[in-house]
């Protein structure tokens, strides 16, 4: 039987028509699929005069933007040029039925080997605003990281003022040595790893370290605009404070999600996180230029580095009258290292947007409970070697006692091919096996168990999980961060949680939805999304 052709016009008609139908539905509406290809290269770069090679995407650090609209097809084509093994993730984008792409190593995938190529595959859901993407592979992310802008969708606006220039706001580490041997020192010895030499704004240190007033980052403004910054803390393990001198900022939005606007001088972001702030200028030139610093919040018993950095906010000249060197340079306040009542303060003012175009859709029934404690602990020195933790051990960062164990196969490989028996076990504890006075005085016995033990969930369950910082070896605020999925922080309290008062505290209404919380030295808790 002969085929049918159409004219050539009418096949053009008809084509132009099905996608004009396709156009109308909402899943298709102005989505389109975004291609990046990420050459992991070394490159040479000089900080605080010492030159080293790091990793890099594209020969950037830090790296390059990832910039999709809502809705669209994200296909990074990741080429590994280095000896080292590397993964990438997408930090905070929802992987709904796209696990593979998530990026953990051991875990969703196994590491993208030397000379060869994996290919992310992901599509932006639900989501607007700032994410980060970074390493996800020993320390490799003190280098490998760079900003997720997530945009509305085309003809969406943001439910708040338009700003008329957008920026990335990245915080970051900078070691004078290579940080892979800084963490393997570590485990090998079981101490506290050796903190790093500075912090940096978008990669550079400031002129509060040695040999470093050229390696400033500064953002240059205009009066009487208002801009958009998107803060990402891309630094390993440290909460920051951020300030702009002589400026207040209005956060709009954190870890992608909208959030009542509010006002603050200061803003406190744990690792991993985003926040979304607006700066408005000054209606006139200042005749002067102002610092914008970083330094941490840590309220631990361990080294960490307390330096600050600064960056400069510097307004344009409009007639060129002033000599911008000679203009003063006023300093910004930040709380004190150890400010945690500013901290639970600060994170009590984040509510979701809560609109009708941006609900707050909170689990009203739990299908599982957990309660987990997490802090530090310790593990037995192997024999024939000298140990630098607590008593002559190995320090051991635990949940519910036990510390995780890395697999040689990825998790979610063993269980797709059926072949997960000696990989992982499915009774990871929902309650810790050991009770005590979490924030009182420590138990003698500091030991915990190390596994690869999980916890297995019915798809579409709604999880209710609260989080209790302990005393063992130090209460200190532990950053923590679901993959592939938010949650909403629906409360917070000092000392012990009580499971019979406590929750009719809960914000059941606008809790502030996140993929990243700094769990505090009390208690946090979480619902998560139903998994849909």
């Amino acid at each position: 039987m002969g085929s049918f052709h159409l004219p050539p016009f009418t096949s053009i008609t008809a084509l132009l028509y099905g996608i004009f139908v396709l156009s109308l539905l909402p899943e298709f509406a102005f989505c389109k699929t975004r291609h990046y290809t990420f050459n992991i290269k070394s490159k040479n770069v000089t900080r605080l005069c010492h030159t080293k090679s790091l990793l890099s995407v594209n020969g950037r650090f830090p790296g390059p933007r990832l910039v999709a609209r809502e809705g669209d097809q994200v296909l990074v084509k990741v080429v590994n040029h280095v000896s080292s093994n590397v993964t990438i993730h997408w930090h905070g984008i929802r992987q709904l039925r796209s696990g593979w792409a998530d990026g953990p190593a051991y875990v969703t995938q196994c590491p993208i080997q030397t000379n060869q190529t994996y290919t992310y595959n992901f599509t932006i859901t639900g989501q607007r605003g700032t994410l980060l993407w970074h390493a996800h592979i020993s320390w490799l992310r003190s280098t490998l990281y760079g900003p997720i802008i997530i945009l509305p969708k085309r003809n969406d606006s943001y439910p708040f003022e338009k700003p008329y220039k957008e920026v990335p706001i990245m915080f970051g580490e900078w070691w004078n040595v290579d940080p892979e041997g800084v963490i393997s020192q570590a485990l090998q010895t079981g101490a506290a790893p050796n903190v790093s030499d500075a912090y940096t704004i978008n990669g550079l240190p400031g002129p509060l370290y040695n040999c470093s007033s050229k390696d400033t980052y500064t953002l240059k403004v205009k009066p009487g605009k208002t801009y958009l910054l998107r803060l990402i803390n891309a630094a390993l393990n440290d909460e920051l404070f951020f300030s702009i001198a002589n400026h207040t900022v209005t956060i709009v939005e954190a870890d992608a999600v909208y959030v009542k606007p509010f006002d603050t001088d200061v803003v406190l972001i744990t690792p991993g996180q985003t926040t979304n702030v607006l700066l408005k200028t000054k209606p006139y030139f200042p005749n002067a230029s102002f610092y914008m610093t970083a330094r941490p919040y840590f309220t631990g018993l361990g080294t960490f580095d307390n330096s600050t950095v600064a960056g400069i906010l510097q307004y344009e000249n409009p007639s060129n009258q002033y000599h911008i060197n000679k203009l003063p340079l006023f300093n910004a306040t930040l709380p004190p290292l150890n400010a945690t009542g500013f901290a639970a303060n600060f994170s009590k003012k984040f509510r979701s947007l809560a609109s009708a175009k941006f609900p707050a859709n909170v689990p009203q029934t739990v299908g599982r409970q957990f309660f987990f404690t997490v802090g530090l602990g310790s593990s037995p020195c192997p024999n024939n070697m000298t140990c630098q933790g607590p008593n002559g051990t190995k320090f051991a960062a635990s949940v519910n006692n036990i510390s995780f164990a890395l697999p040689t196969t990825a998790l979610l490989q063993s269980y797709f091919s059926g072949q997960s028996n000696g990989v992982y076990t499915t009774d990871f504890p929902a309650n810790p096996p050991f009770p005590f006075n979490y924030t009182g005085t420590p138990p003698n016995n500091t030991m915990v168990s190390n596994g690869t033990r999980a916890v297995v969930l019915p798809f579409n369950t709604s999880v209710e999980l609260v989080l209790q910082d302990t005393t063992i070896l130090g209460a200190e605020s532990h950053p923590l961060h679901l993959h592939g999925f938010n949650f909403f922080v629906v409360g917070e309290g000092f000392g012990n949680y009580n499971p019979n008062t406590d929750p009719a505290n809960f914000n059941l209404v606008d809790p502030i939805e996140r993929n990243t919380v700094g769990i505090p030295s009390w208690w946090l808790g979480c619902l998560t999304l139903p998994s849909r």
